[in-house]
């Protein structure tokens, strides 16, 4: 079963989102089968198999998330994060300015789903690789 630890470890190889494909594949060696991450501070839950969880600290100060979801300027943010433009904070608090509340990564399907303060999905991408 996998540790935070180790999840610690394979985030650190991360500098910006150019780099998440090979976290994701690090993810997957480790046995994580999908993770959540809240937007307004960076609090991830990751999930395995036989029901083993772990649960990350903080990662900053609270954020506020706008309670209006722009989801075209979302997905130029989200470009310009996997572009390696910003790196992970810079993108967490465009993601709150666009009401995004938290993403679901499922690394079965390879899929990343965010959504808003609602609950309704923004937007839902293939994982490369």
């Amino acid at each position: 079963m996998f540790t935070l630890d180790q999840i610690k470890s394979a985030h650190s190889k991360v500098k910006s989102g150019a780099d998440f494909p090979n976290y994701i594949q690090d993810l997957i060696l480790l046995g994580v089968k999908n993770y959540k991450t809240s937007v307004i501070n960076g609090v991830t839950h990751y999930f395995g198999d036989a029901g083993h969880e772990v649960l990350s600290e903080a990662k900053y100060d609270s954020l506020n998330i706008n309670t209006t979801c722009d989801k075209h300027q979302f997905i130029s943010d989200l470009k310009a994060h996997q572009a390696g433009k910003t790196d992970y904070k810079k993108f967490c608090d465009d993601c709150a300015s666009s009401g995004i509340n938290y993403w679901m990564v499922d690394l079965v399907q390879k899929t990343c789903t965010y959504f808003d303060l609602k609950g309704n999905e923004v937007l839902v991408e293939k994982i490369p690789g």
